[in-house]
C-alpha cells in the first residue's frame, strides 16, 4: 500500500509542511508546544536560511528553517536523520549566527533577543541509553555550579523521537500529538480522532501525497529515497560496526575494539553513500567528517 502522507523526515517534507508561507501556522503551533509562555509565538517571518561567516575562512551554515517571530525571537529548526560526531559542537556554532545578526552599528546597549535552535532528531543521544528513563525532549540553558539558569536567552531544545511510544490513545497534550505526527505521519491512511484539531485537519491536508503536482511528487520521491538510503546504511553500518568492536574488544581489549568499531562503521557509511553517488565533500559535511578522511576512505 502506497504512503497517503508525506514523511515529514524527508527534506522534502519537513520544508512542505513547516517551511513555506501558507504553512507557517503549522510550524508556529508546533514551537509554542515546546517554549516558555513569556515566549509563545503569535506570527513569525522566515528568514534566509543560509549564513556566511564574516571572513572567507568562516564555514557557511546552511538551516532547515531560520525565523523570527514578531517580538524578535530567533528561531533555527533542524531535521536531523542521522547522528554526527559533532552535532552538538555544530549545534552551538549555528547558534552564533543569530546572535552576531543582531549586532547593530553606533552605540548599542548588547541587548539580545532570545535564541532557540530546536533539533529534530531520528537518533538518540549516547549519554541517555544507559539512563532508567529515556528523555525525548531535552531543554538546555547555560547554568552556573549551583544548577541555577544563568542565561536564559539562549536555549537548545532537542527532540530525541526514537524514545518516543506513546499511542494514538496515551497522546493527551499537542505536544504529544505532534511529537506523534512526526513518527507517524506517513504510516497514517486515515485521519485519526485524536488528531482532528483545526491546525492538525491543515497539517494532513498539506501533507496529501495526491495533492502533489508533479515536480513536488517527484521532489518528495527523490527525497524519500535519500532518506531511506541514508538510514539503512547508517543502520547496518552501525550494528556491524558495534559487532566488530565488540569482537575485536574481546581479544584486544573492549576500549581499543570499541575505537575501532566505531572507525569502521563511519568508513562503511562513507562507502555506502559514495556508492549512491554522493561526493565526498556532501559525504564530509552530512557526516561531520573532515572531506581528507573521506576522500581517504574513498580512494582504498
Amino acid at each position: 500500500m502506497q504512503d497517503k502522507y508525506v514523511n515529514p523526515f524527508t527534506d522534502f517534507g519537513f520544508k512542505k509542511l513547516f517551511g513555506e508561507e501558507p504553512h507557517k501556522e503549522l510550524l508556529i503551533s508546533f514551537l509554542n508546544t515546546l517554549l516558555p509562555e513569556k515566549h509563545q509565538i503569535q506570527d513569525l517571518q522566515y528568514t534566509r536560511n543560509e549564513q556566511q561567516g564574516a571572513s572567507i575562512l568562516d564555514r557557511k551554515a546552511i538551516f532547515d528553517l531560520s525565523c523570527v517571530s514578531l517580538t524578535g525571537e530567533r528561531f533555527i529548526v533542524e531535521l536531523q536523520k542521522a547522528k554526527q560526531n559533532y552535532f552538538k559542537d555544530r549545534s552551538l556554532y549555528y547558534a552564533t549566527f543569530p546572535i552576531q545578526e543582531q549586532a547593530q552599528r553606533g552605540d548599542w546597549d548588547y541587548k539580545l533577543a532570545a535564541v532557540y535552535t530546536v533539533g529534530i532528531l531520528d537518533f538518540t543521544f549516547e549519554e541517555d541509553r544507559e539512563a532508567a528513563e529515556k528523555p525525548v525532549m531535552h531543554f538546555i540553558q547555560l547554568k552556573n555550579q549551583s544548577g541555577h539558569v544563568f542565561y536564559d536567552k539562549l536555549t537548545f531544545i532537542y527532540l530525541t523521537l526514537p524514545y518516543f511510544q506513546k499511542t494514538l490513545t496515551e497522546l493527551q497534550t499537542d505536544q504529544d500529538k505532534w511529537f506523534y505526527i512526526f513518527k507517524h505521519l506517513h504510516e497514517l491512511q486515515e485521519i485519526p480522532p485524536v488528531l482532528q484539531g483545526a491546525v492538525f485537519l491543515k497539517l494532513f491536508e498539506a501533507a496529501q501525497i495526491a495533492c502533489f503536482n508533479p515536480a513536488e511528487r517527484q521532489a518528495y520521491e527523490d527525497s524519500l529515497k535519500y532518506y531511506r538510503d541514508l538510514k539503512n546504511v547508517t543502520d547496518t553500518a552501525r550494528e556491524e560496526g558495534w559487532e566488530e568492536g565488540r569482537e575485536e574488544g574481546r581479544e584486544e581489549g573492549i576500549s581499543i575494539g570499541v575505537e575501532r568499531g566505531k572507525q569502521e562503521e563511519q568508513r562503511k557509511v562513507i562507502l555506502a553513500l559514495s556508492a549512491k553517488g554522493l561526493d565526498a565533500a556532501f559525504i564530509a559535511d552530512t557526516l561531520n567528517l573532515s572531506v581528507d578522511f573521506v576522500q581517504q576512505v574513498m580512494a582504498e
